[in-house]
């Protein structure tokens, strides 16, 4: 019996944002034939389970374009792929406490950085901040407000770019487990669990916490570190807070965020992470991580903290030392790319890192720096 064969131009192995929106520019824009391997579902883990936060603020200043490029897609992400991945252009406001005044010169100074990168931020504080946004508590001091920021549904977005992509041409396959990959000649040859192989001159890897076991395959082992957010939804209510909101603070504990849905329910994630197993795609909700979301959420927005919480939930992320990604060319093998660590802060940039990596791909250059995310900054040591 001969083993099944698949051909196409570009594999992407990691069917989440990255490789999903990925595989739907390369047939979209440039007109490749593509093959997206998905272990699981699509947009099963990091991509369908974050908060869900399209915001560009707090990003190191280099990411900035790659933001830009991304909220452009998001814009139109519902006339251009056909579906509705629920994105609001609502807004995102970042704030900071009373007993850290020093970050308010922290906001002033990245807004500065900021604006020269296509970023406008409005800095509130006193009776601007109370008049515009009267829900926060009276411990926090000021804000940092983007008002073309917003939100989309996680759950949605992955799929919709996958379901796009597959409309076009592109070759899906869920449930498919990666064991080997390897290049043998001008191929890489991927064998999945099940002994179906993939072929193809160039090589994605989009596998999010899993992504490591495949790089160490071409000489580039990093360390990735598995964890699990904490995510939860409160029962609906009016609607009446628009922006995605967060918080500046060097403590884990303290960065909680909130956005309200347009049928009133508030999603809630941040402060604390539980440990995750990626081998066994285990990912673990602690209640312990639910109650500090709720002592820190009456902090920041007390009226919210009465509030039932209806449903809790968590994903495997991969997060790196530096918590920058891997993006861009391997420094080992000719043909294979990387787009994998984004380290909790993905979603948002998710569209734009698949529209870059497309263009990288099928044109050989990309008008979006990458000099910060090379796989070399490793030097092979994990």
């Amino acid at each position: 019996m001969n083993t099944p064969v698949t051909h196409s131009d570009v594999l992407i192995i990691g069917g989440g944002l990255m490789g999903s929106s990925a595989a739907f520019f390369l047939r979209h824009t440039h007109g490749k034939s593509v093959t997206l391997i998905e272990s699981d579902l699509v947009g099963r883990q990091a991509s369908g389970t974050n908060f869900g936060n399209v915001r560009r603020q707090g990003r190191p200043i280099h990411q900035l374009h790659l933001a830009n490029r991304s909220l452009e897609i998001w814009r139109k992400a519902n006339e251009l792929l056909g579906a509705d991945v629920e994105y609001l252009q609502s807004g995102h406001i970042r704030v900071c406490y009373r007993e850290r005044p020093e970050n308010i010169g922290k906001m002033e100074e990245y807004a500065a950085d900021a604006r020269q990168n296509g970023l406008d931020l409005e800095i509130l504080t006193g009776n601007a901040l109370r008049d515009r946004f009267p829900f926060f508590g009276t411990d926090v001091l000021a804000g940092s407000y983007s008002a073309l920021d917003g939100h989309a549904n996680p759950r949605l977005a992955a799929p919709a770019f996958a379901r796009a992509a597959q409309k076009l041409g592109a070759q899906i396959f869920e449930n498919t487990r990666i064991l080997h990959v390897t290049k043998a000649g001008t191929d890489f040859i991927a064998t999945a669990m099940d002994g179906r192989v993939f072929k193809a001159p160039v090589l994605l890897i989009t596998a999010g916490a899993w992504a490591g076991e495949l790089s160490a395959q071409f000489g580039e082992p990093v360390k990735l570190t598995a964890r699990s957010p904490t995510m939860s939804v409160t029962e609906p209510v009016p609607y009446a807070i628009a922006p995605a909101v967060g918080v500046m603070t060097p403590l884990e504990v303290e960065t909680v965020y909130f956005r309200q849905v347009a049928r009133g329910n508030i999603v809630l994630g941040g402060s604390t992470r539980a440990p995750a197993v990626a081998e066994t795609y285990r990912s673990f909700v602690k209640p312990q991580n639910t109650l500090t979301q709720l002592q820190q959420l009456r902090r920041l927005a007390p009226a919210l903290a009465r509030l039932n919480i209806i449903r809790v939930w968590t994903g495997i992320e991969g997060y790196m030392d530096d918590s920058l990604p891997v993006m861009g060319p391997s420094g080992t093998t000719s043909g294979l790319f990387y787009a994998f660590g984004f380290s909790g802060s993905g979603f948002q940039i998710g569209p734009g890192v698949g529209q870059t990596m497309a263009e990288l791909i099928a044109t050989g250059a990309t008008g979006i720096d990458l000099s910060h995310y090379r796989m070399e900054r490793f030097n092979g040591v994990t």
